[in-house]
């Protein structure tokens, strides 16, 4: 635990510092998902059936903007070497920068939401679901996108890696987060739907980190 408490409060205090990685990725998500109605016009009926699948897609291209340098600064600098030497396990720093990365990417996305919700129309019932769903699927999109970056660590062409082995595995998280949210819309129980999207990420917890750990030794090596 203190090691997982070392790594996440560093990787905070490096972000906030340098203050750019977080606004990219909120600004990004806020003006992908504002050039929609531009391309499929105001009408606030049609705004309103995409709203939930503009906002989802717009957060997980957000999400992976920020994912191909998860691990790519400490690799630079000797930092992830050190971690993996270290008494405490690699593990710990694993979850702590996954963490680290969910609270800097994932929540301002949570946040930034509702408004664009209103912005593309979508009716105040689907908010509460849209809201639990991001909070639900925003983790697990970071915890597999976390295998990724391990994944292409020091690869050329990196990001594009990253998002060919990021994308497939990332849509029954699109799925279920838009399914919850048009069933608010539309009156019908939204428990199914969010109670997968657990699952999904009780099952990323499980697998992902230790995946991601073990491609990171492998890339060390």
């Amino acid at each position: 635990m203190t090691a997982f408490r070392a790594v996440l409060l560093r990787d905070l205090r490096l972000a906030l510092r340098q203050g750019g990685d977080a606004a990219v990725v909120v600004l990004f998500f806020v003006l992908a998902a504002t050039l929609f109605p531009f391309g499929v016009g105001p009408e606030p009926n049609l705004l309103a059936r995409i709203a939930s699948g503009v906002i989802w897609v717009t957060a997980l291209l957000s999400v992976m903007l920020a994912l191909d340098r998860l691990f790519l600064a400490d690799h630079e600098d000797g930092s992830l070497e050190a971690l993996a030497t270290a008494p405490a396990p690699l593990l710990a720093a694993v979850l702590a920068k996954c963490l680290a990365q969910w609270l800097l990417a994932g929540v301002p996305l949570i946040v930034a939401a509702p408004l664009l919700a209103l912005f593309l129309q979508l009716p105040a019932e689907g908010l509460p679901a849209l809201l639990a769903a991001l909070t639900l699927g925003t983790p697990t999109l970071v915890l597999v996108g976390a295998v990724g970056a391990a994944l292409v660590l020091g690869a050329r062409r990196g990001g594009v890696l990253l998002a060919l082995l990021v994308l497939p595995l990332a849509v029954p998280v699109l799925i279920f987060g838009v399914a919850a949210v048009d069933a608010a819309v539309a009156g019908l129980p939204t428990r199914p739907h969010l109670l997968v999207l657990g699952a999904l990420l009780l099952a990323a917890l499980a697998t992902a980190p230790f995946a991601a750990t073990a491609a990171l030794r492998q890339a060390i090596e």
